[in-house]
């Protein structure tokens, strides 16, 4: 049966394969695949790995060159990697992180079982965006890392990571929203967060909107006041650097006295 782990085995995980053989084998209905479909390599590869015809009919080169930049220049990716590493759970780009081929409606995920983290290399192709999904996706590993987060059977978990997400990735700020022609002012951003929240959770669950809508409405209120690491909502990459600043000295007041 596959569960969450903590910090202590973050680097040390089965492959995807067993754990969902396993859940076979304990009586988890079959049909139930977690979102693993929209994933198709998380199963099987239609090219072998490192062969002429990924490196030719992929995306894969650029999907690095993108997700390295956004480790050393993306003020979120820096202070969640650093938070990461401070709570006992480095991430390394070559065990962490997969670029893959996906379904067409996603662009990322966090593959719980292995915590890797899997980006979509046929559907991001801006480097902001790459920005986007790293930060959201590496939201769910500092949850996974910090908590024991049961991703496979309580939606309250799943919803209330999915919130975080939503609400400090900046997949809600304002730039994003008007680039998607939703325009609002009172609360417009909890909106933002609740519906793409909503939304990740009915993409990867077989569950109906009106319990999906029921779970989110029960968490949201605290998951959406937790900012952990950042400490504030970040609205802009301005905010995600004083963020990352304050963070990085978050010790020095107790250091000098």
């Amino acid at each position: 049966m596959a569960q969450s782990r903590t910090k202590d085995d973050y680097s040390n995980k089965q492959p995807m394969h067993e754990n969902k053989q396993s859940e076979e084998q304990h009586g988890k209905p079959k049909e139930e695949d977690y979102g693993y479909s929209l994933y198709p390599e998380r199963t099987g590869s239609k090219y072998k790995q490192g062969s002429i015809g990924e490196s030719l009919f992929t995306f894969k080169h650029k999907c690095h060159i993108m997700l390295q930049f956004a480790m050393d220049t993306s003020p979120y990716a820096k202070l969640l990697l650093a938070a990461m590493r401070t709570s006992g759970c480095a991430v390394h780009k070559d065990r962490h992180f997969s670029c893959e081929d996906c379904d067409g409606t996603v662009s990322g995920g966090f593959d719980a079982a292995t915590s890797q983290i899997v980006l979509c290399q046929n559907n991001i192709h801006q480097q902001a965006h790459m920005n986007r999904v790293v930060t959201h996706e590496l939201i769910h590993a500092f949850d996974h890392c910090r908590a024991r987060v049961d991703w496979f059977t309580d939606f309250r978990h799943l919803a209330c990571s999915e919130i975080r997400a939503a609400n400090l990735s900046g997949d809600c700020s304002f730039v994003n929203e008007v680039s998607r022609f939703n325009f609002g002012l009172k609360e417009h951003h909890q909106e933002c967060v609740r519906s793409r929240a909503l939304r990740s959770i009915l993409a990867v669950r077989k569950v109906s909107r009106e319990e999906a809508e029921r779970v989110v409405d029960e968490v949201f209120d605290s998951c959406f006041s937790d900012h952990a690491p950042f400490g504030r909502i970040p609205h802009s990459k301005k905010d995600a650097k004083f963020a990352y600043r304050d963070f990085e000295n978050r010790d020095r007041y107790y250091a000098n006295l």
